[in-house]
């Protein structure tokens, strides 16, 4: 038999020992000498007021069985308070349960001390019984309770101190939202805001309290009791309002210097998610005066799921969005094709962690390498591709009009090109509102990526599509034979469309981060003009107009999201700073740096001539294709792609124009006539280049 048994050394009997006695013990311990005090002195103190408080008058039979039962009771009493739990409970948090069984054990113990000392010793009279109970039931939850009042008391004491250091808050919403944030900040156990006032638009409830906060009238008044109260931070708890009318109370606060806070949604509200934490500061996007973009999910989760699914440039900000809702709904396979590893290995890790059974591949390359393109889609057999890989910083470009031209047009077409020839069945290109009348080379070249879809689109439909060459860069690609035309079924069958919208919220190279960015330097924001406009949308919204296209997509459209009235940038930036708590030009300066190259004043979501469609969802709008002649285009992207491969940056424009006639790049890079000896120089730039391409061959 082992001798060594760890529970019989010292140490472990003092262990067990301490955790035996722990300090409710004490307290427990503490009660049952109390109780028994008092379980028979109320019947005492009864018997003594009933006899008008004279001891000498108490009838002798009466006084000894008192005094016998007494002894009975008491063990009796202490027996039935055990087993209710009065002895065990943590009365700091005492509550209605244990009043409870304060009043269950008295009614108990008054109907056994009745009965029990009237058959055994003697019939008392009938007030000792009901005020010996009373006595008895009182005396037995005060000192029960008295702890938690002690307590309650001290914690008023220390909140009444920390309020005077509290930030005051105003409340906007007297609905149940409010209610629950309100309360949730009085229940707090660190008090770091203090409800001053509540605004309700609702007039039944001005001049009414809740949980002793006054609601002093509805949105009209919030300026002027911004300043009555001396509020500096406005809580608004309205999860159902509409977006315009939670902007048109923000426009109200924002005239404040107040920090804002709002609560996300009505899904808090559903969840029972409401807290004081669940409060979020205000996003631009709730500024931008439209309902977010709502899409019908089912027709999404139908399309993708147990499709594999390509998304080229899936660590980028619209990319990696479109990653994580498709990953949302089963995809068969999802392949995340990027160049830059980092990015590409955030999102995979991410997923990863989000969805373990999801079958994910992230893959590194370029989309101008037509060799790893054909790799990865011979081996994976991408059945849907969402093509989000592109330069799409315009001043950037403009410096580097070669690599725009490169990286958008030339990969768009090998991507497409590889998609088309391994019996891809959706191409979806992820384009942007700057390719309507470009000003600037990034947008055209995005112009170029859209005719490129249409083009593929029309050669397919005719039953042309052999008339699609690959474009080579080395010549000894083709003799690649992963190159060579191999459509499945003797012919292709993709479908090519376009998504376009606006500028995204929040996304790499967005103004809002740079905004946010100079405000916590304190200054300078920089605005490149006050009169500039751009439409926007959120990053979430971009990916669902994306998805949603796909599923609407018959060939060769243009889909364009309804994104409402443009915003002013300098609006934009001024409201940034006011919700920040700060006033535009007082304490944060707004600098205004003229138009960069390329940039024009305000982006138009359709040209002209496309005229609208309507779909099923009434903010996604499909634009007609404006007629090109697309023989003459195809003939002029390997002459463009030669150019650009050289590096003719001081002629890329022009040729860039002769390809997209809406194009009409800013003064300072060739717009204007420079002249009979630059158009010479262009024509021969050209001829080299038809020379290269034709040795491609």
């Amino acid at each position: 038999m082992r001798k060594n048994n760890t529970f019989n050394t010292p140490s472990a009997t003092r262990s067990k020992v301490t955790k035996v006695f722990e300090k409710w013990h004490m307290v427990a311990v503490f009660l049952v000498l109390y109780d028994l005090v008092v379980v028979t002195g109320a019947y005492f103190v009864a018997l003594w007021l009933r006899f008008d408080c004279r001891f000498t008058e108490i009838p002798y039979e009466y006084l000894m069985a008192w005094l016998k039962f007494s002894p009975i009771y008491a063990v009796v009493s202490v027996f039935v308070f055990w087993k209710l739990h009065l002895y065990q409970s943590i009365w700091k948090f005492a509550s209605f349960t244990e009043l409870e069984n304060v009043a269950i054990s008295s009614l108990i113990l008054g109907v056994f001390h009745a009965i029990g000392v009237t058959v055994l010793f003697e019939r008392m009279p009938i007030t000792y019984y009901v005020i010996g109970i009373a006595i008895q039931f009182l005396l037995i939850l005060l000192v029960r309770f008295a702890y938690r009042f002690v307590l309650l008391e001290r914690r008023k004491r220390t909140r009444a101190l920390q309020k005077t250091m509290a930030s005051r808050v105003m409340l906007i919403g007297a609905g149940s939202a409010g209610q629950m944030i309100l309360r949730d900040l009085h229940g707090a156990k660190e008090v770091n805001e203090r409800v001053c006032c509540i605004i309700d638009d609702n007039s039944n409830k001005w001049g009414r309290f809740i949980d002793g906060v006054p609601i002093v009238g509805g949105r009209d008044d919030i300026l002027l009791n911004v300043e009555k109260y001396r509020i500096e931070k406005i809580f608004l708890a309205i999860p159902s309002a509409t977006t315009e009318q939670r902007r048109d109370i923000l426009d109200i606060c924002k005239e404040t210097s107040c920090e804002l806070k709002n609560l996300p949604g009505v899904y808090e509200f559903v969840t029972g998610n409401i807290t004081a934490k669940a409060m979020k500061d205000v996003a631009p996007e709730d500024l931008l005066g439209r309902d977010p973009i709502r899409a019908n999910m089912e027709e999404i989760y139908r399309f993708i799921s147990n499709k594999v699914i390509m998304v080229t440039g899936g660590g980028g900000s619209i990319g990696s969005e479109l990653c994580r809702q498709i990953a949302q709904h089963h995809p068969k396979q999802l392949i995340i094709f990027d160049i830059y590893e980092n990015n590409a290995h955030a999102i995979g890790l991410e997923l990863k962690d989000k969805y373990p059974k999801l079958n994910l591949e992230v893959l590194i390359g370029s989309v101008r390498d037509s060799r790893r393109l054909n790799q990865v889609f011979m081996k994976y057999r991408p059945e849907v591709v969402y093509h989000a890989a592109a330069h799409k910083h315009v001043p950037l470009m403009e410096d580097s009009p070669c690599e725009a031209i490169k990286n958008n047009a030339v990969g768009t077409y090998k991507t497409a090109y590889a998609a088309m020839m391994n019996g891809c069945h959706r191409f979806v290109l992820i384009s942007t509102d700057k390719a309507v009348n470009p000003t600037n080379i990034m947008g055209a070249s995005k112009r170029i990526c859209e005719m490129i879809v249409q083009s593929f689109d029309r050669k397919i439909r005719d039953g042309k599509a052999e008339e699609l060459l690959p474009l080579y860069v080395h010549a000894d690609d083709a003799d690649d034979g992963m190159l060579h035309m191999n459509f499945p079924d003797g012919k292709p069958k993709t479908e090519f469309v376009a998504v376009r919208f606006g500028n995204v919220l929040g996304s790499n190279g967005s103004v809002i981060p740079r905004f946010k960015e100079q405000i916590e330097k304190g200054g300078p924001v920089t605005v490149t003009h006050p009169d500039i406009i751009r439409y926007f949308m959120t990053i979430p919204e971009a990916a669902l107009l994306v998805l949603q296209a796909g599923t609407y997509a018959a060939g060769g459209e243009i889909f364009v999201l309804d994104m409402g009235s443009p915003v002013k940038i300098d609006t934009l930036a001024r409201n940034l700073i006011r919700l920040s708590g700060l006033r535009p030009d007082v304490d944060i300066q707004i600098s205004y740096t003229g138009l960069r190259a390329g940039e024009k004043l305000y982006e138009e979501k359709l040209m002209s001539e496309e005229g609208m469609r309507t779909t099923p969802n009434r903010l996604i709008h499909i634009g007609s294709p404006i007629p090109f002649d697309t023989d003459e285009f195809l003939q002029q992207l390997p002459t463009l792609m030669a150019a650009a491969y050289d590096g003719r940056e001081d002629t890329i424009r022009e040729l860039v124009a002769q390809v997209v006639p809406t194009y009409r790049p800013a003064g300072e890079h060739g717009s204007e006539d420079k002249g009979e000896a630059y158009r010479e120089q262009i024509k021969t730039v050209m001829q080299k280049s038809e020379e290269k391409v034709a040795t491609l061959k």
